[in-house]
């Protein structure tokens, strides 16, 4: 049960990973300001270790890993892209963002609750990816 769990955990903190990448890769090329593209490179570059420590652990059970979901993914690519066509301020860009980490630590948390079993090392890999989101979308409140 503990390997069982401690795969799906890892695979959700794997998909959600490469999900914040993304969006954070979608609207990298409209921000104007510094200090935002640094909150957002500083991010990523989190997200990257993490995915980097997941996929060793997933490889040692020979397991790839998860891809987003597919509607989800180009949903939040329609989002994103639809909203700075209107308007493509740092402040959109912040809500936009905000919108995603919400998201990002309502579904990592929901699956550290539900794979129980998983052992303690992909428990603390999912808890460091939702306080990097919650970090992402506190420092975001200083571009709404």
């Amino acid at each position: 049960m503990i390997e069982h769990d401690t795969v799906r955990l890892l695979r959700e903190c794997d998909a959600g990973i490469k999900m914040g990448i993304s969006s954070i890769e979608d609207v990298m090329n409209y921000t104007a300001n510094n200090d935002l593209k640094h909150c957002l490179t500083n991010c990523k570059t989190q997200h990257e270790e993490l995915k980097t420590e997941i996929q060793e652990i997933l490889d040692r059970y020979k397991d790839d890993g998860k891809e987003p979901n597919a509607v989800s993914k180009a949903m939040s690519w329609i989002k994103t892209n639809a909203k700075l066509a209107v308007d493509n301020s740092d402040k959109t860009i912040a809500n936009v963002i905000t919108d995603g980490c919400n998201m990002g630590v309502k579904y990592i948390s929901q699956y550290l609750n539900q794979y129980k079993a998983a052992d303690e090392k992909s428990k603390d890999i999912a808890k460091s990816l939702i306080s990097s989101e919650e970090k992402l979308a506190q420092d975001m409140r200083n571009f709404l």
